[in-house]
């Protein structure tokens, strides 16, 4: 197993620029899995990365030596435990990150069943929670705009929690034109809608459209909607968090599909 314990050594500057840079994760097409729950959904996905770092403590780690016992051919290094800390955001990291391709999926959303369609959701908290609400839920495809958060950077991959590993994950699209493709129905969440979400027929094919946390969705989307739907707020507030509406939309849908 190879050392390394230099900032200056080539392969960890290159690691480092993809832990801080959305910009060199595009360029690159590869992104890193802080941790060994993530590294594990992966792999239950069925993919492999192409390397691995540990730091010190993960070589003494029983969960570590399973994880690497199904990828005995995939290159191991060892860091320098400061240069571990310099890639992981984790106050206490399990001791292994993964380097991974950016999964390319094929398909539009022509081919979609149930799907989001996310527009400039830029909090990346808010958005790795709605792609963890659309994995559990059984969303096939996540369709998001240009203004959202980077799908792939370390704080969206750990709210997800291995949600981005059941989807196909489209970034950077032109909603409106996705939207058009769409067959089924588009329901756009809305305060001063005139129908209710639990009025609607959704065991259809769906997509719900959730736009950015403050703005809600633009006016050109917002037109190309089927259906504009509110969530019933009976309490004494007016607005739900981005996330939690899309989870509340995403598993009404599967109330009405499993005959719930």
């Amino acid at each position: 197993m190879k050392l390394i314990q230099s900032r200056d050594n080539p392969f960890f500057k290159g690691l480092a620029k993809l832990s801080g840079s959305a910009r060199q994760r595009n360029k690159a097409d590869q992104t890193l899995l802080d941790g060994a729950h993530l590294l594990a959904a992966y792999l239950d996905s069925g993919n492999r990365p192409s390397h691995v770092l540990l730091n010190a403590v993960a070589l003494h780690d029983d969960e570590i030596a399973g994880l690497l016992e199904r990828i005995t051919d995939v290159p191991v290094t060892q860091l320098d435990d400061k240069l571990f800390a310099g890639l992981s955001d984790l106050k206490t990291s399990s001791g292994i990150i993964a380097l991974i391709d950016l999964p390319q999926p094929a398909g539009t959303i022509a081919d979609s069943h149930f799907a989001l369609l996310l527009e400039d959701v830029q909090d990346p908290g808010n958005l790795g929670s709605m792609l963890r609400s659309a994995a559990a839920a059984g969303c096939d495809s996540v369709f998001l705009s240009q203004g959202c958060a980077d799908a792939w950077s370390p704080k969206v991959l750990r709210a997800a929690m291995g949600g981005h590993f059941a989807l196909h994950i489209y970034e950077r699209q032109d909603l409106p034109s996705v939207a058009k493709v769409f067959s089924g129905t588009l329901l756009a969440t809305g305060l001063h809608a005139a129908h209710s979400l639990y009025d609607c027929d959704l065991r259809g094919d769906v997509a719900f459209l959730i736009g950015n946390e403050g703005a809600g969705l633009s006016a050109g989307l917002l037109s190309l909607a089927t259906q504009k739907i509110t969530i019933p707020m009976p309490g004494q507030v007016d607005s739900l968090n981005a996330a939690v509406a899309a989870a509340i939309c995403l598993f009404e849908t599967v109330r009405q599909r499993e005959g719930l």
